[in-house]
């Protein structure tokens, strides 16, 4: 092992490496070194012709991160899982100045260690029927991509995908504090993200590992704090306590929550709610009762009804399901994070990722093998486009210049393996203002596009496939929820104070069932005071609360 400064790291790089970067939004990135070789790069005009691979978006939305690869030159393809918090990224993209591919993020996780064991790839059914199919693009975001990185295969008369491998050149990844052997730990980091698989895959392949650390130490407590040993490390960055190279996250220097510490003399939780959401401080001001919190506060409901144990939340507004069942006391279940953390209450914003207060954090490949197993039973997820079919984009969107690309991250993982989802997000965008008072909803301001159109511009959720697997998918917007049947949008409830057709269908593409049961949703929702919840449904299987709508009888359009 040798210790280097950031720009002779960076130094290190050569033109058309395959460099694999760790990190999770704001988390774990290597951000002394990456900065570094942005800098070699302005000034020198090397290295060239990157090919950059990451499974989580790592990025503060402006320039930090993998933001640091958004030049034209330096890369010649990207491999990410997802690409909002990387505009600089998406830039090259739209602008056809990189091969970019978007593939899902556990799949990415997983193949790095099919990379380091020498297997032919990831073969798995993890997105079938979606836009990572070879039958729909094989993950292509742009038409610069000429290789087929995604292959359709049969075995046993069944269908799979196989991503295919390839060598690493340079692995760059964040650790806390390395000793004289190079072996790495991770106590101030929020998860250990891949960690150990980029390691092996880079050495295994011939490459170099690159490891930012806070401080070096004369040696570890002990040897299981060690999540990658100091035989697959040959160069160490030094980056210190500068709060820009080394924060715990782009949005915290350090939250000790985020690794299990409680302050002194807090008492332990009780086993009721060990593993439950009510760990963190409830001293914290509600925010206002705006579309946002009216979608989770109705997405807890369906929690409530279903009664899951094991449970994921998608980032942005479905992370902040887990702080609306705090407020309301609700337990008796287990919140999850794709990056690894298990129990406690999951961060939002640029600390997605981290949970305050977890029971356990194991892996990012391992989390989303469970994923994949099908063992969660529940997860709440960003709903950004839909269509009548039941089909949703997280991925792409607009057109020309308008164009956007956040990426699907881990979507397509759990949305296909898991038995009961929840899409959460407003019916309109774009200037959207609603108004909730005394247990009904107003229409202040109309957004200005629709969110629920006639054909989604990305299939990252196939709506015939899922029911085909007989999975429970629920709709839920600020004014309106909607249920999948047999392949079709079902509209099911709407908030009370609004109009059936003015409010709700008018916003929707033709074709839209209307239920012959449609109700309105609870009441409670739309009053800013709590909701007085307890675990359980109404005797007649719909959310507490839920109430037949007049007329509701009318035939489905």
């Amino acid at each position: 092992m040798k210790i280097l400064s950031p720009d002779e790291a960076a130094h290190l790089i050569e033109d058309r490496w395959t460099v694999a970067c760790a990190g999770f939004v704001g988390a774990g990135h290597a951000e002394a070194v990456t900065e570094a070789i942005e800098r070699r790069f302005l000034r020198g005009g090397s290295p060239r012709d990157l090919t950059l691979v990451y499974s989580a978006g790592q990025g503060d939305r402006a320039t930090r991160g993998v933001n640091h690869f958004g030049h034209a030159g330096l890369t010649r393809r990207i491999i990410g899982g997802h690409w909002r918090s990387a505009p600089r990224l998406s830039r090259l993209a739209i602008a056809e100045q990189t091969e970019a591919y978007n593939l899902p993020q556990g799949v990415i996780t997983q193949l790095y260690r099919a990379i380091a064991g020498a297997k032919p790839g990831v073969i798995t059914r993890t997105g079938l029927h979606t836009f990572v199919d070879p039958r729909h693009g094989g993950g292509r975001i742009n038409e610069r991509c000429t290789e087929d990185l995604v292959e359709l295969l049969t075995i046993g008369g069944e269908e799979y995908l196989r991503y295919k491998p390839f060598p690493i050149h340079c692995a760059l990844i964040r650790a806390t504090s390395a000793d004289a052997r190079g072996n790495l730990s991770t106590e101030h980091e929020p998860f250990h993200h891949e960690l150990l698989a980029i390691a092996q895959a880079a050495h295994n392949s011939g490459g170099v590992v690159i490891a930012q650390v806070k401080r070096l130490v004369r040696e570890h407590a002990h040897a299981r704090a060690v999540c990658v040993p100091g035989i697959l490390v040959d160069h160490v960055v030094v980056a210190g306590e500068h709060p820009r190279h080394h924060s715990m996250t782009f949005g915290e220097y350090f939250n000790p929550a985020y690794v299990g510490a409680r302050p002194r003399g807090d008492r332990p939780r009780e086993p009721a709610q060990a593993s439950g959401t009510t760990g963190a401080s409830t001293n914290r001001p509600h925010p206002p009762l705006d579309a946002r919190r009216i979608i989770q506060r109705r997405a807890l409901l369906e929690l409530i009804a279903v009664k899951p144990r094991v449970v994921n939340l998608g980032v942005g507004m479905p992370a902040g399901v887990g702080a609306i069942a705090r407020e309301e006391g609700v337990d008796g279940f287990v919140l999850t994070v794709e990056a690894g953390p298990i129990g406690g209450t999951p961060a939002d914003g640029l600390s997605f990722g981290a949970a305050e207060y977890p029971d356990a954090i194991v892996d990012e490949p391992a989390q989303f093998d469970f994923y994949d197993g099908g063992g969660l039973d529940m997860a709440f997820l960003g709903l950004a486009e839909a269509d009548r079919h039941g089909n949703v984009n997280v991925g792409v969107f607009g057109e020309g210049a308008r164009r956007s690309i956040a990426g699907v991250g881990g979507f397509i993982n759990i949305t296909q393996a898991t038995p009961h989802l929840v899409f959460m997000g407003t019916l309109t965008a774009g200037g959207l203002q609603v108004r909730a008072a005394d247990g009904q909803l107003r229409i202040e301001h109309e957004g200005r596009a629709r969110k629920f159109i006639e054909r989604v511009g990305q299939l990252s959720f196939n709506g015939a496939y899922a029911s085909r697997l007989g999975t429970a998918v629920t709709y839920v917007t600020e004014r309106a929820v909607f249920r999948l049947e047999d392949g079709q949008l079902v509209l099911s409830e709407i908030a009370p104070g609004l109009d059936l057709e003015r409010d709700v269908l008018a916003c929707c593409p033709e074709g839209i069932r209307v239920s012959a049961n449609l109700c309105e949703m609870d009441s409670r929702i739309f009053r800013d005071s709590p909701m007085g919840l307890s675990t359980g449904a109404a005797a007649d299987g719909l959310p507490r609360g839920c109430k037949p709508r007049l007329g509701a009888d009318r035939p489905p359009t």
